[in-house]
């Protein structure tokens, strides 16, 4: 029996035998308007200009070129997570990014590279833990304090994401179960299309937010 409660949206459990709810990426891809794959064709131009800035604003942080490995995998989570904002936007789609194990399996294991890479350069890692300037006597606590603040990363990485989804999420529902209120049903309409462009901002917002502090944590290997 289905749970009529506002959170039932973010339910993953179903009675199918063979659950979709992780397959929107794919569907995403699968289902794209043929125009898209064309060139030149205006969303084709929306994505390659949003992947040519976020592309130099990254290898302006990281110091290396665009075509580094580096480079292609983070511009790679961002159009991840961005593509999987917009699809949850629709429908009957299921949220995946409102989850934290999903948000989880992007940030932990490129966590657990940075901090491999920290490792090796042990020397550069040391220096980070003590910021310039910092009093002898506060060394010891600015140490324990950077040092949580670097395994906590992946947790508030996932957090921020699935949180601001989830917020999103819920306020829609919450306008949209209104919306058979004749009196009011055009003020409630535009409302829930403003909100909807909101959340389109809010879907690239978080995207970039989650790639470019991934990146910031790179550079800290260099």
């Amino acid at each position: 029996m289905m749970n009529n409660n506002l959170f039932s949206i973010f339910d993953i459990t179903t009675n199918n035998l063979l659950s979709l709810n992780y397959m929107s990426m794919i569907m995403a891809l699968i289902m794209m308007p043929t125009p898209f794959w064309m060139t030149p064709s205006r969303m084709m131009m929306i994505f390659s200009s949003m992947n040519s800035l976020m592309l130099n604003e990254m290898s302006n942080i990281l110091k290396i070129k665009k075509s580094n490995i580096n480079c292609i995998m983070l511009i790679s989570l961002f159009l991840i997570i961005f593509i999987n904002n917009i699809i949850s936007l629709f429908p009957y789609i299921f949220p995946l990014n409102s989850h934290m194990s999903f948000s989880m399996s992007y940030a932990l294991p490129l966590w657990i590279s940075i901090m491999i890479a920290l490792m090796k350069n042990y020397k550069t890692t040391l220096i980070h833990l003590t910021p310039q300037s910092t009093p002898s006597i506060l060394m010891p606590l600015m140490v324990i304090i950077e040092t949580i603040s670097n395994l906590i990363r992946p947790i508030t990485l996932s957090i921020r994401l699935s949180a601001n989804i989830i917020a999103g999420h819920l306020i829609i529902t919450l306008i949209s179960n209104n919306i058979n209120k004749h009196f009011m049903s055009m003020i409630i309409i535009l409302t829930q299309s403003m909100l909807m462009l909101l959340e389109l901002m809010i879907s690239f917002i978080q995207a970039y937010v989650f790639s470019i502090l991934m990146t910031l944590y790179s550079a800290e290997t260099n």
